[in-house]
């Protein structure tokens, strides 16, 4: 990763946060401070916060980069304990003072007007989405699921590339739709997702769609993508490896 654990510098983005409708910070002044590598966590600084809205609980806390008192937001009658962190004087210099909240714990983050999901976005993180024109085939069990002449290619980094191609080149018969919703603070929350039915087993959240995705990767609008960890696919006819199963971080950093 790009920088270490304890790094901090200042977000450069207004970040505000709700609770059943009400605002708790709206902030031009967070930072970031990085707890392990891959994403960082936003500090807001106290004075941003609506006042009253959080309690100290007396517990102090001992975390990666310093120490912290614990806090319970309270919000009208709505109270949760443990929702957030003020820094102590032990931590990084350019966060003592901020708090950092539980992102469970806030309702609907958002970054400037655009809403924010799973976790804070890394800025070192790229994520490009390219048209490609060579064909990709995908097979599980010996079965053909899709195989379509080209795709919109996800490139993220610390992940597998991601293949999304259009409904048209799947096999539906084999596809069954599940409930399953996830969300990417990359790509936005999945519309779709379907189990895969082969002649040896069914295969639950094998496969899944943004309907609309964020911005930068609108190309994969409504298209379909398969857990390359969990199909076989071919790229311009020739078979790709495998990737190794990502961590269950990466994993929820990239489907929650």
């Amino acid at each position: 990763m790009i920088v270490p654990v304890g790094h901090v510098e200042p977000v450069a983005r207004r970040i505000r946060g709700y609770v059943a409708g009400h605002p708790v910070f709206d902030t031009v002044r967070a930072r970031y401070v990085w707890l392990w590598p891959g994403y960082p966590q936003y500090c807001v600084p106290s004075e941003d916060i609506v006042e009253g809205a959080l309690a100290d609980e007396g517990r102090s806390l001992a975390l990666r980069v310093g120490g912290a008192r614990r806090q319970t937001l309270r919000m009208g009658s709505l109270t949760r304990p443990g929702a957030a962190w003020e820094w102590a004087g032990d931590a990084p210099s350019g966060i003592v003072g901020h708090v950092t909240f539980r992102w469970e714990a806030i309702d609907a983050w958002f970054e400037e007007d655009e809403q924010v999901f799973v976790h804070p976005r890394n800025p070192y993180t790229r994520v490009d989405a390219l048209r490609s024109g060579r064909g990709v085939r995908v097979m599980l069990d010996g079965t053909v699921l899709a195989d379509a002449p080209y795709s919109v290619m996800v490139l993220e980094t610390g992940l597998p590339t991601r293949y999304y191609l259009d409904r048209s080149y799947l096999d539906w018969t084999r596809m069954r739709r599940t409930g399953t919703v996830t969300s990417c603070p990359y790509k936005g929350r999945t519309s779709g997702y379907w189990a895969v039915r082969t002649d040896r087993a069914t295969y639950p959240d094998i496969a899944w769609s943004y309907d609309v995705p964020a911005r930068e990767v609108t190309p994969i609008a409504g298209l379909v993508a398969f857990h390359n960890e969990r199909v076989d696919l071919c790229l311009d006819g020739q078979p790709l490896p495998r990737p190794a199963p990502v961590s269950r971080a990466i994993w929820e950093r990239e489907h929650r």
